[in-house]
This record gives structure tokens, sequence and C-alpha cells, in this order.
């Protein structure tokens, strides 16, 4: 279906060709004076140089062709050469009615799907996750929705830093601490435990205590590296424990994932790809990619077009071990095998951009991907707190995710008991719903590459552009459509022309539903739909406040506002399923 300003743009283009101007001057956008006008076209300003004419005498001679069509309302040329449009309520109504009848409010499904794998959460095992990483995992899973609603095949990937000398640290601190267990008893030939030896809290106990003794003891440093080189030679004892080490990770980074409502469909980590290097560095020999440099092998990624240093690709450090850009290019060796995918989308720290211009640059290079295969850095800024530093506990510690979750949830909840109607538990179940609203909307209204200050205040309030205020509009208007429901049925879902000026500019937002969704999947721009969705949610309440719905004595006028606060309720749910969050009941 073609998008609203689409179909005024193709009426304006045919009057600039009929009035013998190229049509690449028709360009039509939003009035940034809405007290003017509800479109514009600046065209003849930009022809009039092109066509030594006075731009208000290209716009005359458009309006002449255009004029009298019945899309408009009115359409006025004024100077210096504006060309202002407003859409007539009748063919407003015929546009919101046809998206109304359409599964995705007129979105247009991908003609071609495209197989998408989207890089994101990037949690470490045995680590617990913090702020850190909720950047990477809010905008993913967005992203990851927003592809999935116009029918592409979606891939979401953890990513797992699983294979590192992290693996070697936890090992030889376990050995230090439970020397008996059978993983560390040479003469042990029997299976291995079913069981753990050890619990996620004492898991994350562990790491950060044998990181901090490799620091200062260099012969335990020196033991966990080579128990790192045992483990990735297939040792079978600590692969054994490795084993367990994933298996009580991922089962925790599960749950708080979850809580975050989101999901992946694969949990691979670094560990996945470990297989693929040996025969990849070979390739890259035999294509003569690969040099050695100051004891590395490194491959060149420069380009004449480069306007900065781009360092070479280092593949192997001297000693033989393999980095992060190894492990990324062995990851798409195996994705390419899995998936062949046509786009792959990393949602990671804005600063790992240059990692990614060079791991991106060999895989093409290499012909590790396809030539037309789409690779994506999506960076993100880092979440600051009020003193415009990176966001930390109020001992200054790195916080906890969970923890965060919870403070957001206990801010709401004491918000929704300050105006009590409803019970303790019904408040903790609504806090929970709200606190993740809070907390996913507070970070995705804001443009992905931009650093922003999270204040927890601000983000659970009721009013403002937030997530709660988004929510309790939805909450607002299924109340209505309740009382409604109580002694009527919907039996027409017709929308009739708008009467009043607040009913036409929901409307007006309404008809723009298709172009934003899909403009901002084009951009990977989750923001784009939070900003619409707090425009549409103003006009709503406007809206609201200026018209009796269900006193309303015409009852074709009432089932018409029926129907127009059930679309926009539509366009508000299926927005924020795609910033994944929901709506309760009530508030």
């Amino acid at each position: 279906m073609k998008t609203f300003i689409d179909l005024i743009a193709e009426n304006v283009k045919e009057a600039f060709v009929s009035a013998g101007y190229d049509e690449k001057y028709a360009k039509v956008t939003l009035s940034n004076r809405p007290d003017l006008c509800e479109y514009q076209c600046n065209g003849a300003m930009a022809a009039a140089k092109a066509y030594k004419k006075t731009p208000i005498a290209i716009a005359g001679e458009v309006l002449e062709h255009i004029k009298d069509r019945e899309m408009f309302s009115s359409i006025e040329a004024v100077m210096p050469g504006f060309i202002n449009i407003n859409i007539s309520n009748d063919y407003l109504a015929r546009y919101i009615n046809d998206i109304n009848q359409t599964d995705k409010l007129g979105c247009n499904m991908a003609q071609n799907p495209k197989t998408i794998v989207i890089d994101y959460g990037g949690a470490n095992v045995a680590k617990p996750l913090h702020v850190g990483h909720l950047r990477s995992a809010v905008i993913g899973e967005s992203i990851k929705r927003m592809f999935r609603y116009l029918g592409h095949e979606v891939i979401g990937d953890v990513h797992l830093g699983d294979w590192g000398l992290q693996m070697g640290l936890i090992i030889t601190e376990l050995e230090e601490r439970k020397p008996e267990l059978v993983y560390f008893d040479e003469n042990y030939n029997g299976e291995y435990p079913a069981e753990p030896p050890f619990t996620i809290s004492e898991l994350e106990e562990i790491y950060p205590c044998a990181s901090a003794k490799s620091k200062e003891d260099e012969a335990f440093k020196e033991r966990a590296h080579m128990a790192t080189l045992k483990l990735q030679k297939g040792y079978a004892p600590y692969r054994a424990i490795w084993k367990h080490i994933l298996n009580v990770s991922v089962e925790d980074l599960k749950k708080n994932y979850g809580n975050l409502n989101v999901y992946f469909d694969l949990w691979k980590g670094e560990s996945d790809a470990d297989e693929y290097i040996p025969q990849m560095i070979k390739m890259l020999k035999a294509k003569e990619l690969l040099h050695e440099s100051e004891g590395a092998m490194v491959v060149d990624v420069v380009e004449e077009s480069d306007t900065k240093e781009v360092p070479p690709c280092i593949i192997q450090k001297s000693d033989g071990a393999a980095l992060y850009a190894t492990s990324d290019l062995a990851t798409l060796v195996q994705r390419e095998k899995d998936f062949a995918p046509d786009m792959v989308v990393y949602v990671v720290d804005k600063r790992q951009e240059m990692h990614f211009t060079q791991v991106f640059r060999v895989a093409k290079k290499a012909g590790i991907v396809k030539e037309n295969t789409e690779l994506v850095f999506n960076g993100f800024g880092t979440m600051n707190g009020k003193d415009g530093k990176p966001f930390k506990t109020r001992e200054g510690g790195v916080m906890r995710l969970e923890n965060l979750i919870q403070e957001i949830n206990d801010a709401v909840f004491d918000k929704i008991m300050n105006n009590r109607s409803v019970s303790e538990d019904e408040a903790r179940a609504t806090a929970d719903i709200v606190g993740l609203a809070a907390l996913k909307y507070g970070d995705l209204s804001n443009q992905a590459a931009k650093d922003y200050v999270f204040d927890i205040e601000r983000f659970s309030s009721f009013e403002g552009n937030t997530g709660p205020y988004i929510l309790y509009t939805i909450v607002r208007i299924k109340s209505i459509l309740n009382k409604y429901l109580e002694d009527n049925k919907i039996e027409d879902s017709t929308i009739l022309a708008a009467e009043g000026d607040s009913e036409k500019e929901l409307m007006l937002l309404l008809a723009k539903y298709n172009d934003v969704i899909e403009n901002a999947i084009q951009d990977l721009a989750p923001h784009k739909i939070c900003a619409y969705i707090y425009e549409l949610s103003n006009a709503f309440n406007k809206f609201y406040h200026e018209t009796k719905i269900l006193a309303c004595e015409d009852k074709k006028r009432k089932l018409s506002y029926i129907n127009l606060i059930s679309l926009t309720r539509k366009a508000l749910e299926e927005c924020i399923d795609l910033l994944g969050f929901s709506a309760p009941d009530r508030m």
C-alpha cells in the first residue's frame, strides 16, 4: 500500500511535469508550520535557478495543474514560492479506512524477504549481566522485531564470550578451592558428573576473584594461560568443567534476558567458531592476503578513499593466538555456511567501529561473505548517570542489570501506590510491566549512536515523553472501549470524515503509520517509532479531552469515534510490541 505522503507527492509530481518542470522538484514534506498548512512543497524554490524564473511564478504554474484535485481541501502558492497543502477530510477518511482493513495498517511486506542475522547481547559466561549489556539487548531485540514485522527471516544470536582466558582463570581458581574434584585427578577415567560443581552465585564470585589474583600472582596467571590452552586443545576434564560453566551461565542469562523481554534464536559463542579458524587462516594464506608484520599475521585493509588511518587487521599474534577479529571472521564463515545471510547486523558499542571496519573489509576481500552481503555496524552510545559519566551504583560500582530493573520497577510501584485504586499485588504486577516500558522506552527513544542520561525519576514518570505515559494512553483507550462494549456491539468499522481539528490531527498521524514504520526499519532506528507514538499519544489525549466520545448522541458519529480510537490503540500496541514491551489492562 502506498504511503499517504507518497500519494500526495504523486499528485504534485504530475502537476510539476504538466507545467513543464522536472519531477525531482516535487518533493513533499510535512509542514514545518502546521498552523499554516499540513504538508508543503518547496520545490519551486530550487527550480527557480534552473529555469531562470521566480519561485512564485513556478509555484503558480504548478498550482494551475493541481488546484482542483479531490485530495486537497486547499492548496496555494505563497511568497516567496512555497506550495502549502491541506488535505480533504473525506480523502483522509478513505485512506484511514483502507489502512484499518489491513493486518499491518498499510505497511508493505517485503517483496524479496532477506535472511538477516542480528548479533546482539554479547554477554560473557560466568559473569552477571550489568548495565553495560542493556543497550545491545534492547536495541537488538527491537531491530529483530522490526525486520520480522515486514516478513524477513531473522536470526538473533547472543554471541557469548565463552572461549577466552576467563575460562582458564575459572578452572584454575576452582582447582585451588576444590582440588578433590575428579576433573583435577589425572588418574580418573570415569564419566564426569552431570551436576555442576558450583552454583551461578559461586561462579559469579569465582571469576572476579581469579581475575584479581592473576594481576598479582604471575604463577597463577601462567597456570590460567596453560589451562586455557588445554581447554582449547580439547582436554576432556576441562571441557567437562567448561560445559558446566556454559550450562549454568546460559540458564541464568536466559532468565535475566527474559526479564527484559529479550529472546535469542541462537545461543552460540566464540567457541562455536573456533573449529573454523584453521581452515580460514589457510584460505587467507592461499589467497596471499595474509602477511607477517612485527611477528604477527595481518591482512591489509586500507582503501584509497580512507580519510583516516585504518590499521591492518591482526589475524594471529606472534605466539599463534587468535584475536577477536579472528573469532569474528570465523563466526562469519560459520554463519555463511549455516544461513547464507543477505545481511548481518552487529548491535555493539560504537567504540568498536574500527574493529568492525577491519573485519568487514577482510570478509569482503577474502570472499568469506558474498559480495552483495550487507555487513552493518549499528554502534550505540553510552548510558550515563546524571553526572554525565557511565552509569554506576551509588557506591560507584557497575550495577547489575537485575538491580537496575528492580530499581525502576520499585519507582513505578511507588507511583502506583501513591494513587492507589488497586491491590498491592496488582500494583506490583502492573509495576513490572510498566517498569519494563519505562526502561526500554527510556533507552530506545534516544538515537542509538548518541550517549544519553539514564534518569529513573524521569523515565518512570506517567507524564511527558516516557514509556508509562504511552501505556497510560493505551489503558485509557481500553477503558473507553470496554465501557462502550458494555451496552453496544461494533458492527461496522467505518471511520467518518473528521469534524473537528483534534480529530483530523489524530487521523493525519494514523495516516503516517506505514511511512514511519517502513522508514524506521530501513534506518534501523527504533527512536523514530518512539517519537511517533509520543506524538500519536499526545494527539489522542487532545482529542479525548476535546470530544465527548461516549456521551455523543449521534450513534453513527459515536461509533466512528470508537473505531478511530480502536485504530489508535492498534497502532500504539503494534509499535510497543516492535519496541519489545506491552501494556497492562489498567494502571
